[in-house]
């Protein structure tokens, strides 16, 4: 694989090489390291790609979590405790049984999070506009890299999976809030 964009989110291309140095470039030769052609394992059933080989965003994972674990690069999870004290009319849920909700991020090493993002739209967003900006206020990260497929690749992979390309749009129609951290956007391809 290959980076192929770079978008810098509220500073986050200077802040990252300047703080971060040998942590972009380790992520960098990973994702340079990965033969994505390993991954090209799921066959489609939908309909308008009936039969055809995609990339497995799972597989994809997995070659990230091989090559980073032993890197340093370590998930993090956070337990998430829900207050009852926002319900109302003495509204009590029923818990039939119990739930431990959790928030993780994909990879932290010194104070940087690194998200791998092969998902829906959503995901990206919240990568970047909720779930860094919660890491840093508990302390678990100082800015964030957000590693996404480029428009070439998502084609490649199942509908909805969206791309580099139209998440930049986005954060730049959306603008900067005083509570973003600096995160660089990679865009990734094969």
């Amino acid at each position: 694989m290959r980076i192929v964009g770079k978008y810098s989110f509220n500073g986050g291309g200077n802040y990252i090489e300047e703080h971060f140095t040998n942590e972009l470039q380790e992520l960098s030769d990973v994702i340079n390291s990965i033969d994505a052609s390993k991954s090209k394992t799921k066959i489609s059933s939908e309909k308008t790609m009936q039969g055809r080989l995609l990339y497995s965003p799972s597989d994809l994972n997995v070659s990230f979590k091989e090559l980073l674990h032993p890197l340093g690069w370590m998930n993090i999870r956070e337990k998430c405790e829900y207050s009852t004290s926002y319900y109302v009319n003495d509204y009590q849920p029923e818990h039939n049984k119990k739930i431990y909700p959790f928030r993780d991020m994909d990879f932290v090493k010194n104070k940087i999070g690194a998200e791998i993002q092969f998902g829906k739209y959503s995901f990206m967003v919240y990568n970047v506009c909720a779930k860094m900006t919660i890491f840093k206020k508990l302390g678990h990260i100082n800015a964030g890299i957000e590693v996404v497929p480029v428009k070439e690749l998502a084609q490649e992979m199942s509908t909805g999976v969206s791309y580099f390309e139209q998440f930049v749009w986005d954060l730049e129609q959306r603008g900067v809030s005083n509570i973003d951290i600096p995160v660089l956007i990679l865009g990734i391809s094969v």
